[in-house]
């Protein structure tokens, strides 16, 4: 069998997925973490993340001949860093090589052959930058708080899409909804290597998904027939309802011991309805919804809400280890819904009154930058008051979390505080700006553009 010229502690640029071309250092995996079958790969852990991830031979190039180029057509602050850390790495690595001369112990490394399916795998028995301990299923890596009302919030580990590979389940996955949310979730778990067939309405956003390994469905129900845990995350209770009740709809795949997972934000009752036609078919059900952005899904920071079938939780653990940072079990169906909605009320309130005071600090005369870098540096400082601001005064709109999706789930939340009879006064002003927002065109602009409502 043929060997290449990369060994254990190389410095490579590997190409993961749909992302651009990453500093990165050969190592040895975990122990008990397999190699994808088939595939010609080493174990890469990145530059200026704790990701490592298997990579194809094909996807890689030593990290000296192409840094030039790779400098030249990659930008952004996250790839500067990392940058930055290899040349931190290599100072280190010098001094350490000099001192290790001295001493007449430094050994060359040993060529690393390209293992096949078949292959003794040589690196068994080597070491990992991260102990092979930390590499297990959510479900033995719970943090448990038992609460007065008797239910129990879950909450897991760190994500490892941040802080390292995961085991990926055996378990056929299958994804309905490529939508901001949706993509980012989907290419995560091709990331770290689940086998997963994926349906969206517009079948044209399926092709990039089905190049990086994914598999095709040509029907929500035949991508249930054929998996053994779908998710889904659609844009709102209609769509989820539709999915499931209308034609060749999930329904009519749903045989017993199928496993439906609903990561839509939609209302309690949807919710109800939804558990209960899939259960009635001898389905298992989890309600999923997920709280975060488009950047924080393509970077698997995302926060899961879960309730439900709590077996069905504890089976999509890789899955969750792969999308999000954090997963909270609630209990019953219709808790995680309940939750979601708080949240996003909250967030969607929040962004309305920032929008408010940049429009009312250039009303009154002051510096709309100044206003921004005062409140970055108090209290209320966050990543997301940064982000939406800068986008607000760059006037880029960029959908990260449509405009429509936080008005929509505003009037959920809206709806749900009558449905108790409380009242939820700040929700419904904002609402009433959004929808001013959205009479304004902004539907499809990212959710900052709330801002225009304020100037027109």
């Amino acid at each position: 069998m043929a060997t290449v010229h990369l060994r254990i502690g190389d410095l490579v640029w590997g190409k993961l997925g749909r992302y651009p071309p990453w500093p990165g250092k050969i190592v040895s995996p975990p122990k008990d973490l397999k190699k994808p079958r088939g595939k010609k790969c080493f174990f890469v852990k990145f530059f200026g993340t704790e990701d490592h991830a298997w990579i194809k031979v094909e996807q890689l190039k030593p990290y000296h001949p192409h840094k030039e180029e790779m400098i030249k057509i990659n930008k952004g602050k996250r790839f500067q860093q990392a940058v930055d850390a290899v040349e931190e790495f290599l100072k280190k690595g010098k001094g350490k090589d000099q001192s290790t001369e001295s001493k007449g112990r430094k050994a060359p490394a040993k060529p690393m052959k390209i293992i096949e399916e078949d292959d003794e795998d040589p690196f068994k028995g080597g070491s990992s930058d991260k102990p092979a301990s930390s590499i297990e299923p959510i479900s033995k890596r719970l943090k448990i708080i038992e609460e007065d009302t008797g239910s129990t919030s879950i909450q897991a580990a760190d994500s490892t899409a941040l802080n390292g590979s995961i085991t990926p389940t055996d378990k056929r996955i299958g994804f309905l909804g490529l939508g901001l949310m949706g993509s980012g979730v989907v290419s995560n778990l091709l990331k770290m290597g689940h086998v997963v067939t994926v349906w969206n309405r517009t079948a044209e956003k399926c092709d990039l998904f089905i190049q990086e390994g994914a598999r095709l469905g040509r029907t929500p129900a035949e991508v249930v027939s054929m998996c053994d845990i779908t998710f889904s995350c659609v844009s709102d209770p209609k769509a989820a309802r539709d999915l499931v009740l209308g034609p060749s709809g999930v329904l009519q795949g749903i045989r017993p011991g199928k496993c439906y997972v609903e990561m839509s934000t939609i209302d309690p009752e949807t919710v109800a309805e939804l558990s209960q036609v899939i259960t009635s078919r001898g389905g298992r059900f989890l309600e999923a919804p997920v709280s975060g952005s488009q950047q924080l899904s393509n970077e698997g920071m995302l926060v899961i809400l879960a309730a439900g079938d709590r077996s069905v939780y504890e089976d999509c653990s890789s899955c969750f280890q792969a999308m999000g940072k954090t997963s909270f079990f609630l209990g019953e169906v219709g808790n995680a819904a309940r939750m979601m909605l708080i949240l996003n009320m909250v967030q969607g309130s929040y962004m309305a009154t920032i929008a408010e005071g940049l429009t009312l600090a250039q009303a009154t005369g002051q510096s709309q930058q100044t206003f921004l870098d005062i409140l970055c540096q108090g209290q209320m400082a966050s990543s997301f008051v940064d982000q939406k601001c800068q986008n607000i005064l760059q006037g880029n709109f960029k959908p990260d979390y449509y405009l429509k999706h936080i008005q929509k789930d505003l009037r959920l939340a809206i709806s749900m505080g009558d449905s108790v009879n409380h009242p939820t006064p700040m929700a419904a002003a904002a609402n009433e700006v959004y929808k001013r927002a959205k009479a304004l065109d902004q539907s499809d602009n990212d959710m900052s553009a709330v801002y225009r409502a304020y100037i027109h």
